[in-house]
């Protein structure tokens, strides 16, 4: 089944990208890392990605969802997956982060080179600014930073992102289906009730 990672630097819009493209009916993984931020915070944890476990964490979340969704599908050719983020968006955090990559963090890169599992990563790029969240401080000018340190991760890894410029969501949705060969969806209802779709 074609798998496909959506990544680039907080609040550049993929989860909304996904969002749509789950609404039309393709199967989405979850990124782990901000769900990884809300526990550490709910326990009180102010400062999670200081932990040396934090990485660990979100790769063995990372990977889980993906046998989840992977094994829900049945293993058809023609189940499509979108995955927000990879195990190399972790290398990527933990490089901007200035942390060492863990023995579980590696191995999972590793995987991921040696089974090239993704048919694509589209880097979705940033829309100008960042929205903060709870679990999303950094600034637009430190995304930038992480953006270019996540492009050149990916590329020193052996993977040529697609680009999916800033631009109305219908638009990018239509950019990744087209570049992955899928139908674009029809926003329908969606549409007419949220016209900036």
């Amino acid at each position: 089944m074609p798998r496909y990672v959506l990544t680039g630097t907080p609040g550049a819009g993929k989860t909304a990208i996904l969002r749509l493209l789950e609404l039309a009916g393709y199967q989405v993984v979850e990124e782990a890392a901000t769900d990884v931020i809300a526990i550490e915070h709910a326990l009180g944890r102010q400062e999670p990605w200081r932990s040396p476990g934090f990485a660990d964490a979100i790769v063995t979340l990372q990977r889980r969802r993906e046998e989840l969704v992977a094994g829900a599908c049945g293993g058809g050719s023609g189940n499509t997956i979108f995955l927000d983020r990879s195990p190399v968006c972790t290398l990527a955090l933990s490089r901007h982060l200035g942390s060492q990559a863990s023995a579980v963090l590696t191995a999972e890169v590793d995987r991921v080179v040696a089974e090239r599992p993704y048919a694509a990563v589209f880097f979705v790029r940033n829309l100008g600014r960042v929205e903060p969240t709870a679990a999303r401080r950094i600034t637009f000018e430190d995304s930038l930073a992480f953006e270019e340190v996540h492009e050149r991760t990916y590329r020193e890894l052996g993977f040529e992102p697609i680009d999916v410029p800033a631009g109305p969501l219908s638009w990018r949705v239509g950019v990744v289906c087209a570049a992955a060969g899928l139908p674009v969806p029809e926003l329908g209802p969606i549409r007419r009730r949220h016209p900036g779709l």
